[in-house]
Parts: structure tokens; sequence; C-alpha cells
């Protein structure tokens, strides 16, 4: 049921178990797959990425995107045609992203990003750079950063389900939804967990 994106407490109504139950074993899964992500870490990605932030939570009135209150920063790095890493941020800064991009992605890759400041140091650095701006256009020819985008969307779709996440677990979550991006089908994804369980 967690691998078919069943919640937890409709999973406990359905199997006749606990709910405070069926949310510990979820909790333990997401436990499991965060565990086997981070020793994915390590690798790093080459080739043609995409870069982007993103905010999630907070409430819904006043300022959406960046600066809007009570949001978590997630930055995502995207091998096209490929596997997403993401990290819970505390701000956006050139100065945390940096060496985030450092660490996952190879020297002389080309990076696609928007055209938010944070990114203006990747113009004087070991890669190579394209920009779109997205107050002008969202794709031209191969500039564009929709892979990473599309993934935002799909995270934020599984989450808007459990009508707010709390705020400790929310990495757990984050994980999830990185785990389901990076392993497709529910099928593999089974495969894969069952496997990492054992």
């Amino acid at each position: 049921m967690f691998v078919g994106e069943v919640t937890a407490r409709t999973a406990a109504d359905l199997v006749g178990i606990n709910r405070n139950i069926a949310n510990l074993f979820y909790t333990k899964l997401r436990s499991i797959i965060t565990h086997h992500l981070e020793q994915e870490a390590q690798d790093c990605f080459d080739g043609e990425i995409e870069l982007d932030e993103s905010y999630f939570g907070g409430v819904r009135k006043g300022r959406r995107s960046r600066g809007a209150a009570g949001k978590i920063p997630v930055f995502g790095i995207l091998k096209r045609n490929g596997k997403v890493y993401t990290q819970v941020l505390t701000d956006t800064k050139t100065s945390t992203l940096m060496p985030i991009i450092r660490r996952k992605v190879v020297p002389d890759s080309l990076v696609y990003t928007d055209s938010y400041r944070s990114y203006n140091a990747l113009d004087v650095s070991e890669f190579y750079h394209c920009r779109i701006n997205h107050a002008k256009a969202f794709v031209s020819n191969k500039r564009h950063i929709n892979g990473i985008e599309n993934f935002w969307n799909q995270a934020k779709r599984i989450l808007r389900k459990y009508n707010g996440v709390p705020r400790q677990h929310f990495y757990l979550f984050l994980k999830e939804c990185e785990w389901r991006f990076n392993y497709g089908q529910h099928k593999q994804l089974l495969k894969v967990l069952k496997k990492w369980c054992y």
C-alpha cells in the first residue's frame, strides 16, 4: 500500500490495524529509503544537468515562492534522462548552493538554471552555464529546466494528499518523492524497497 501511494490512515482502515502502527511502519519505510538515497548521494552527476530551488509548506495567504513566510526551501539537481537529488536548505544564497553543486556535479558539465541571482557564480565557475529567463520564455531550444520543475510538481502532488506534513518529518517525505521519481513504476519501486528492507 505504501508503494501504491495509499496513505497510512487508509492503509490502516483497509488492513484493520491501528493507525499509529501504520504511521510507524510508513515512517520506518521512509527512513530506510532516506538511508539508501543518502548512500547514493556520494555519486556525482555529469552531462546535462538542471538546477532549481523550490519552496514547500507554509500558509497559502500572502507571498508565494521566494520570500514566502514559513516555507521550507529545497534545492534540486536533475541529470537529464536520469535521476534527481534533493536537499533541504536554510536559504538559497550562492554561498549555500555552490558547495552542493560542486559536490554533486562533475566539472565541465552543462548546467541549466533559471535567472535567479544565486546562480550568477556559475558564470565564472568550472561549469558551462545556460540560463532560461522565465519572464521571456520557458523553453528555448535545449535551454529549459522543465525536468526539475516536473519533479517539483510531482512531489507537491504527492505531498498534497497528506493535508500537511510535520516539519520534523518533511525530509523523509521529500526523500520518498525523490525515490518515487528515480525508480519509476510501482513494480520497480516494490522490487527496490524489498531489496533495501532485507
